[in-house]
């Protein structure tokens, strides 16, 4: 178990002490953790095939129809009937806990789509046909994952910038300074609604463009920070004894603007998120077919008939957001020396 030393401790406490921000940390986490798996959880590929006494795993390795008596070397459809009929009159089939892949048609279903909620689709299908909760499972982790990449990235440029604006001073924040006023000053939203329109949009081209903008977010603090610490006696005399500004940037200053850096990331990530959700349910987003809470937020809006579309896309962002947002003020309170110092029952 790592060591905290007495500071962290406290924080550590403190946070504890949120309990709304600790539940929320574990439930947000339980969550991420189950999306991670999605492949497990659902698909239209069998996690265990039992064939003529040989084992198959086509979640993992994709077969061709001849390996269990097909006709046809392309990959086993174990979703149509004759290819299942053949499989289970030499073995068995093990499915996950929901039988779709998120672009899977379900071509059996009993009712025009979007279907509602049913003992097969759980959550109903959207109007093309697709299983709602598997596409629910597929976006949360996507969005997680792109909000985590992006709050990331945009925090080691942000801090970069900020603690080289805040320890120089002078002429380099000054310059720095007016290029970011302008900068933060570009409307966003359209500029990345213009810039989807010239490539063809994917997770990465977003989290490029994304990026350009959103790394701005920490250096007003970060540099907050340096232009108060860069005075402190310690700084002084470190500069001195000849030390380096690389060092004492990383191991001196840095440190005390980590504080506000950990405290802003989550708010930053919901932030990220919800950007995201924003472009796909404006369609310049992800890829068309691609899952989606954007995009199954245009389509409540589009099939107001089908109110499982809109309600399951609602709920599934504000649990998530509020999630982070209890954790981000948790952090916060963690990190504010005027509770963590007097205590966590303060």
């Amino acid at each position: 178990m790592l060591s905290l030393n007495p500071i962290n401790q406290r924080r550590w406490a403190q946070f504890r002490a949120n309990r709304r921000g600790w539940w929320s940390l574990w439930l947000f986490l339980l969550l991420f953790g189950v999306s991670l798996f999605a492949e497990l959880i659902a698909n239209e590929r069998p996690l265990l095939v039992s064939y003529a006494g040989d084992l198959y795993v086509p979640v993992l390795v994709s077969y061709p129809e001849t390996t269990f008596g097909g006709d046809f070397p392309t990959e086993a459809n174990y979703r149509d009937p004759f290819v299942a009929q053949m499989i289970n009159a030499n073995g068995w089939m093990l499915w996950p806990l929901i039988p779709f892949h998120h672009s899977t048609v379900n071509y059996a279903s009993e009712q025009a789509a979007p279907a509602p909620p049913s003992a097969q689709n759980w959550l109903g299908t959207d109007d093309q046909a697709r299983d709602v909760l598997a596409r629910l499972i597929y976006g949360f982790r996507i969005s997680v994952l792109f909000g985590l990449v992006l709050t990331l990235a945009s925090s080691v440029i942000g801090v970069l910038v900020g603690a080289v604006q805040g320890y120089f001073g002078g002429r380099v924040d000054l310059l720095g300074q007016r290029f970011i006023e302008v900068w933060a000053g570009l409307p966003v939203l359209y500029l990345l609604i213009i810039m989807a329109g010239f490539v063809q949009p994917n997770f990465w081209w977003l989290l490029a463009i994304m990026l350009l903008f959103s790394w701005t977010q920490l250096v007003g603090v970060v540099r907050a920070e340096f232009l108060r610490v860069r005075n402190f006696d310690y700084v002084t005399a470190a500069k001195a004894l000849g030390v380096g500004d690389t060092v004492i940037i990383v191991r001196h200053a840095l440190p005390n603007a980590m504080v506000a850096t950990v405290t802003f990331m989550p708010f930053i990530l919901t932030g990220s998120i919800t950007t995201l959700t924003s472009l796909d349910f404006l369609g310049f987003g992800l890829p068309p077919g691609s899952p989606s809470l954007g995009e199954l937020l245009a389509q409540g809006k589009a099939n107001l008939q089908a109110p499982w579309l809109g309600l399951t896309a609602f709920f599934t962002l504000a649990i998530m957001l509020s999630l982070l947002v209890f954790i981000g003020e948790a952090a916060r309170d963690a990190f504010d020396p005027r509770k963590t110092f007097a205590g966590p029952n303060s």
